[in-house]
C-alpha cells in the first residue's frame, strides 16, 4: 500500500485534515508533514519536508498545500527528484501525471474549494504515467544539473 505525504502552511491546513481522511478512503496510508494548526508558517519548510519525505521513501507520492500552491511548490521543486506540479483544476492533475510523472501534487487553498481540491488529489492519486515518449521527457528532467545551469 503506497504512503502519500500531506503538508501544508498554515492556509493550507484545514484542508490537509480533510484529505488526509479521504485519500486514507481510497485505500493509501498517509503520513501527515505538518503543519499542526493554523498558525503562520512558512510554506517553504513544508515543502522541503515532503521532498525529502519522497527522498528518503518514507513516501510515494506528496499533497502540498499554501495559499497560491506557488511557494510550496518551489521549494519542493528545488530537489532534483521532484516534480512538483502547480495543478488548479483536474485535467492539469491527470496530465501532470500522464505525460509528467508528476510525484508531488501542490493545490491552492485560497484559489480552489474543497470540491476541486478533492477531485484534483483523486485524480492524481489514480492517474498512471504513460511512460513511452513523455518517459524521455522526464528523463531529460532528471539529467539537468541546476549547479550547472
Amino acid at each position: 500500500m503506497e504512503t502519500i505525504a500531506l503538508a501544508s502552511d498554515h492556509r493550507g491546513f484545514a484542508y490537509k485534515g480533510e484529505l488526509i481522511k479521504f485519500i486514507e478512503s481510497l485505500g493509501f496510508m498517509t503520513l501527515d508533514l505538518g503543519t499542526k494548526s493554523a498558525d503562520r508558517v512558512d510554506s517553504q519548510d513544508f515543502g522541503v519536508a515532503a521532498a525529502l519525505a519522497l527522498k528518503d521513501g518514507k513516501a510515494g507520492k506528496a499533497i502540498i498545500i499554501c495559499g497560491s500552491g506557488n511557494g510550496i511548490a518551489m521549494a519542493a521543486n528545488r530537489f532534483q527528484h521532484v516534480r512538483a506540479a502547480l495543478c488548479p483544476h483536474v485535467t492539469a492533475a491527470k496530465m501532470a501525471r500522464q505525460h509528467n510523472d508528476a510525484n508531488i501534487l501542490s493545490l491552492a487553498a485560497d484559489f480552489m474549494g474543497y470540491d476541486l481540491i478533492r477531485d484534483c488529489v483523486e485524480v492524481f492519486l489514480k492517474t498512471e504515467f504513460l511512460g513511452g515518449r513523455y518517459a524521455e521527457r522526464v528523463e531529460k528532467l532528471n539529467k539537468l544539473d541546476p549547479n550547472k545551469l
